[in-house]
């Protein structure tokens, strides 16, 4: 069966950087950081105190008929942002000439909005601390009088994509995945697929996501993931660098326009790239780990290139997950060095977690939008607080200083937790 070839036509996003990939990838190669003190909530007495947050967004800024979307998460809130962005890029938020029963959505996005005083308080008052219990019926009568119908319902994560589909019109197969920090990545790749053997003609993907509150701050504090460094939140995310203590938690999201490619010709849209190969693997190893001797990055690594039909070599740049956890960077430098040899020691790395955090579910999907740019621009962003070589890790990863870079090929990896691995190999367009 004679396969589509699938471009990206639009692009669009909401980071801790700027709110467009433009405003992004321009901080980026200025090495700016996103990182400070946590303003959503009182952190002061959390292990971690600071994140990657958005700064001063306000959908209706972004969004007609914002107050619509008052009762839904943030996540939905970045994502029709982010979402009109890259459909507004690709000419599709009005065209009557595409047919919506063949644009679908497919979204890598997390859980919505968490009423958290509310849980507490509902905690609080049925609390039985002589018995060490909680009175179910007293919690559930005060859950019940104090939550709301409407919030409780977007906390679901089929939430995004259906409210997207509403406001856009797209009546093509609507799917979203949750697949940890791989999720945005591995969504592009099934859309693309989608598109390939034709159950579509356009997908809008990406993901978006936050867990910056207080149940994913001590989450991911008790599992001892995130940095402490208090002291310095924008020196804190510090991917390869021997003294990494942990990732940044991000939020945000990023959308692409996905189209098979004689349809985008024939309609005359802008082609930013092309997404010619796909890998993904699990580990079947561990919750919290990948194996250490990186056996799933490199199956998937290996996978996206065979996918590609690209040699090894063709490869010019590669957008690392590059989490600063030492599992992570260490088992992804190896993933690399295996895979492609030698070589892999002239080829540029990058790791955008430098300098928005880890946007978890979206943190993929912004991978992807970097090294459209990078291949487009022919600048490749620095990781930056980058100090100290670890041995462990000792590829190029462009220390501190954007480069100018040539490159027709990219490699772009989201590995998530317990060993979820994404390898997407992006191309520029070249007819």
């Amino acid at each position: 069966m004679h396969q589509r070839r699938v471009v990206i036509t639009g692009m669009g996003c909401i980071s801790p950087l700027g709110h467009s990939v433009e405003s992004l990838f321009r901080a980026a190669c200025e090495g700016r950081s996103g990182v400070g003190p946590i303003r959503q909530f009182d952190a002061r007495t959390f292990p971690t105190t600071f994140a990657a947050e958005v700064k001063q967004f306000d959908l209706s800024q972004h969004f007609p008929g914002a107050d619509r979307y008052a009762d839904c998460g943030v996540n939905t809130r970045f994502a029709l942002a982010a979402a009109r962005q890259a459909l507004a890029d690709a000419n599709l938020i009005d065209n009557s000439k595409v047919d919506r029963d063949r644009f679908g959505i497919y979204l890598g996005s997390g859980e919505g909005i968490h009423d958290f005083p509310n849980l507490i308080a509902a905690i609080a008052a049925s609390h039985r601390p002589d018995q060490r219990t909680l009175d179910a019926t007293t919690f559930f009568r005060q859950s019940a009088g104090s939550f709301h119908v409407r919030r409780e319902r977007e906390l679901e994560m089929h939430t995004p994509p259906a409210h997207l589909a509403r406001e856009f019109d797209l009546r093509g197969p609507n799917y979203n995945c949750l697949t940890a920090c791989a999720a945005s990545s591995q969504a592009i790749g099934e859309a693309t697929a989608m598109i390939r053997y034709g159950d579509a003609d356009l997908m809008l993907s990406g993901g978006s996501h936050s867990m910056i509150h207080p149940m994913g701050v001590t989450g991911f504090n008790l599992l001892t993931a995130l940095s402490q460094n208090n002291a310095n939140p924008a020196g804190a995310s510090r991917p390869f660098d021997l003294n990494r203590d942990g990732f940044v938690l991000g939020e945000g999201s990023g959308m692409i326009v996905l189209e098979e490619l004689e349809h985008a010709r024939q309609r005359g849209a802008t082609i930013y790239g092309e997404v010619s190969g796909y890998g993904t693997t699990g580990d079947a190893f561990r919750v919290t780990d990948s194996h250490e001797d990186g056996r799933g990055a490199i199956s998937c690594i290996r996978m996206a290139l065979a996918d590609s039909g690209l040699p090894n070599d063709a490869v010019g740049y590669v957008n690392a997950h590059g989490t600063s956890t030492q599992v992570n960077d260490r088992t992804e430098s190896l993933a690399i060095k295996t895979v492609f040899g030698e070589r892999a020691y002239k080829i540029p790395v990058s790791a955008t977690k430098s300098l928005v955090g880890h946007l978890i579910a979206a943190a993929g999907v912004t991978g992807v939008l970097m090294s459209i740019m990078t291949m487009l621009r022919g600048v490749a962003h620095p990781t930056i607080n980058y100090e100290t070589p670890d041995p462990e890790c000792d590829l190029d990863y462009v220390p501190n200083k954007a480069r100018e870079i040539h490159a027709d090929h990219a490699l772009t990896n989201a590995f998530g937790f317990g060993g979820q691995n994404i390898s997407l190999i992006l191309s520029k367009y070249k007819g």
